[in-house]
């Protein structure tokens, strides 16, 4: 299945303890159907000391987060659902509230 959002995109969470959180996508995991979302869904992950942090200590980082439970931000700050279409022989990205192509 291809997925609609892509690394880079704004979205909003839709569902969870993070509802309402809107953030940048850092990563896409396709064969998870998972997206990773600055600054949201926080864990704390605890770390022994290497080299990278001597310190070790705990450290909070985003955990992935299902793409159902995203939805793409345009331009206008609108959430909006995305489609395909063949413009101009290739295959782009549009917005369904706006009309608008994407990227």
């Amino acid at each position: 299945m291809k997925l609609k959002i892509k690394k880079g995109d704004s979205v909003i969470v839709l569902s969870g303890e993070n509802k309402g959180n809107q953030g940048k996508v850092l990563k896409v995991l396709a064969e998870e159907n998972k997206a990773i979302v600055e600054g949201v869904n926080l864990i704390s992950k605890h770390t022994k000391p290497n080299t990278a942090s001597p310190q070790g200590g705990i450290v909070k980082k985003e955990a992935p987060i299902h793409i159902s439970n995203l939805m793409f931000i345009d331009k206008q700050k609108n959430p909006t659902r995305v489609g395909r279409k063949i413009e101009n022989d290739k295959l782009v990205r549009y917005s369904k509230k706006s009309g608008e192509v994407i990227d």
